[in-house]
């Protein structure tokens, strides 16, 4: 009986110390390596909410007056030039003004042209009298009736021409009218948008009442990023910086751009921080064709840059200056810190404390991967 009293002690302890034994011993972990490496390492400061791809000219057009649109010469999506008629108004009574008053310049012209020449004749008979009255051949009181009527017919020549201008200065106000019947282009571009139909009215917008525009028109070849950048970060900017510019609709791209405006005040938008808009112009022309307005674009205007320098990605940094290394020799991960130099979201340039070929720890969020835990390499 005491011989198995015995027998199950030494069995429970040898079972408890398997247990511990087991327990103890460390199962290693499956974890990525990335390798430190050198490279170029860019200190950037990024907009704190999408911007937008934005024309360099972009108007929202309305006629100055009201009236029944007569003709619609474009569709939404055409090309048009400088100056052309997008839209005209019912405007017959207009033009029938303009013709009377071209018309009125010409009996003007004919009127100053006959006055003109009476004052001519009449200029040569006072010449002709006043010789005769010098051999005392006519009388002094015709010689002065022949003045008066030369100066009276100089008067109403002079008062012709001045009537030539009035007309002028009538058929040029015409002319105005006429023009303001007309909608056109200030500049070349594209038809973004139409609102009215050949036969329906269109009003102006009366003051403080906003109106659909009655065409959208934006600039062909010029597109530009407008960013908002948070306003302590903004400071750092200045005009002529590179940037990097990356959009949704083009992921895994990168275009050059460079700062071309930064604006002179502050926004303040109710619950976000304040920010300061920042424009970039795209470097190459031909990107554009493929960027319609309104995507949406992020910047990352380059501070400083660092060429063929040591870089680790900055998603394996812990606590801003330390990596796990992993030890060839133990098979175990090391608690590392390292000297930083600049980064930014993708790459932190390595000063001290890691060399070239080291291998660390890529993903953080792995259960177990702690300083001294042992691992294996899933390449």
């Amino acid at each position: 009986m005491m011989r198995n009293k015995v027998f199950w002690i030494i069995l429970i302890f040898l079972l408890a110390g398997l247990a511990v034994y087991l327990f103890k011993s460390e199962t290693p972990i499956k974890v990525r390596l990335t390798t430190v490496s050198k490279g170029q390492v860019d200190l950037t400061v990024s907009n704190t909410r999408a911007g937008t791809i934005k024309a360099c000219n972009r108007s929202r057009l309305s006629l100055p007056i009201g009236g029944q649109i007569a003709a619609l010469f474009i569709t939404e999506g055409d090309h048009v030039k400088k100056d052309q008629v997008l839209i005209r108004l019912w405007n017959k009574d207009q033009q029938a003004r303009y013709a009377e008053a071209k018309a009125n310049v010409v009996v003007t012209q004919l009127a100053a042209i006959e006055s003109c020449r009476l004052a001519a004749l009449n200029s040569r008979e006072q010449k002709r009298l006043a010789g005769l009255a010098a051999k005392k051949l006519v009388s002094v009181e015709r010689l002065d009736t022949a003045t008066t009527q030369m100066a009276i017919s100089a008067a109403s020549c002079k008062k012709a021409k001045a009537t030539i201008n009035s007309a002028k200065a009538a058929l040029q106000l015409q002319a105005a009218m006429l023009e303001k019947t007309e909608l056109t282009a200030p500049f070349a571009g594209v038809i973004a948008e139409i609102n009215g139909e050949v036969g329906e009215y269109i009003t102006p917008s009366p003051s403080g009442v906003a109106t659909p525009p009655a065409v959208d028109l934006i600039a062909d070849g010029c597109l530009y990023v407008s960013a908002p950048v948070d306003e302590v970060e903004a400071a750092k900017i200045q005009q002529g910086m590179a940037v990097n510019v990356t959009l949704d609709a083009f992921r895994g791209e990168t275009m050059a751009g460079e700062v071309t405006r930064i604006a002179p005040y502050v926004k303040e938008l109710e619950k976000q921080a304040r920010t300061v808009d920042i424009d970039v112009k795209l470097l190459d022309k031909s990107q554009q064709q493929r960027l319609l307005i309104g995507y949406s674009a992020d910047i990352d205007v380059i501070i400083e840059q660092q060429t063929n320098t040591l870089r680790l990605p900055t998603e394996t940094v812990i606590d801003g200056n330390s990596v796990l290394l992993y030890e060839v020799s133990s098979g175990t991960l090391l608690l590392k810190e390292f000297t930083p130099g600049i980064s930014n979201w993708r790459y932190t340039e390595v000063k001290e404390g890691l060399s070239d070929g080291d291998r660390v720890l890529l993903t953080l969020d792995v259960d177990g991967a702690v300083d001294g835990a042992s691992v294996t390499v899933e390449e």
